[in-house]
């Protein structure tokens, strides 16, 4: 692991917590969903002209994709509906690397040293301590829930496009034409929401694609790194974005208790960490 990677790995981190962000501060957020991903076009056509197309045999697992992001597109509405970002972000994105871990485990057969599961443990008090509050007056076990559900669907999208990418021949073709194709999501959410498109103002949409922009930038960041390093690291560093959004949720959104979530973010992002570096 380069400085270099190190870099644009924890910049992609920065960049996902933010488009989280600007999800959470939208007053129409399946508007905003929508602009997101009008910018997940936008930024596909910029290069995807350039690059080969992928491999025929990847596209089911682009299709499958597309599901599975339009299902986290939905949850994310949800529990951003239910609960504040520095609670919903770190638990979304904490649990996923446990879930895969455990998984490969049991169904895979891939045994982890000691180091990778003190950063499953690390991960799992840090979720518990921030997923008190989901059990007191300030936070509904549905906000629990609907956290968890996120984790699952970002487990199920990194594994299909996992072997999506590996499929496809050449990653940046995979991932322009899986961003591409989210257009089928702006057709499905704009034309029965003309009035609320009309009712926002040219910043909130503005926000919104560059929000896609953002969240597209950070993806391809990425998938650049895991061509230069290890995927372990690359996935561990990357969910350091958990640090980010607790961050923002507290100084930007003003949630607490601040203390709680920021501990317990540092707890997640550290367990994480440590299960990508114990090889």
């Amino acid at each position: 692991m380069t400085a270099q990677v190190a870099l644009i790995v924890l910049s992609a981190a920065f960049l996902h917590a933010l488009w989280n962000a600007l999800v959470k501060g939208a007053g129409d957020r399946v508007i905003m969903l929508g602009m997101i991903a009008l910018g997940h076009v936008a930024f596909a056509l910029t290069f995807i002209g350039f690059v080969p197309s992928p491999d025929p045999s990847a596209w089911p697992f682009m299709v499958a994709s597309i599901a599975i992001h339009w299902l986290y597109f939905y949850l994310l509405n949800v529990a951003y509906r239910l609960g504040d970002l520095s609670f919903i972000y770190p638990v979304a994105r904490g649990f996923a690397p446990v879930l895969v871990a455990l998984g490969a485990q049991f169904w895979v057969g891939e045994a982890l040293p000691l180091q990778a599961w003190i950063g499953i443990f690390s991960v799992s008090a840090g979720i518990m301590f921030l997923a008190q509050g989901a059990f007191g007056a300030t936070m509904s076990r549905n906000a629990l829930l609907a956290a968890l559900a996120i984790g699952a669907t970002v487990v199920a999208y990194t594994l299909v496009d996992g072997l999506g990418v590996r499929a496809s021949g050449h990653a940046l073709g995979y991932i322009g034409w899986l961003f591409l194709s989210k257009i089928l999501i702006v057709l499905f959410l704009f034309p029965g929401r003309m009035d609320r498109l009309r009712a926002q103002s040219p910043r909130t949409l503005l926000i919104g694609f560059m929000g896609g922009v953002v969240s597209g930038t950070a993806y391809a960041l990425v998938l650049y790194a895991k061509t230069i390093a290890p995927l372990g690291i690359v996935s561990a560093l990357r969910e350091t974005s958990v640090i980010f959004a607790a961050l923002i949720g507290v100084i930007w959104f003003g949630e607490g208790p601040r203390a709680r979530r920021l501990l317990s973010a540092v707890a997640v992002g550290a367990g994480i960490i440590c299960i990508g570096l114990g090889r």
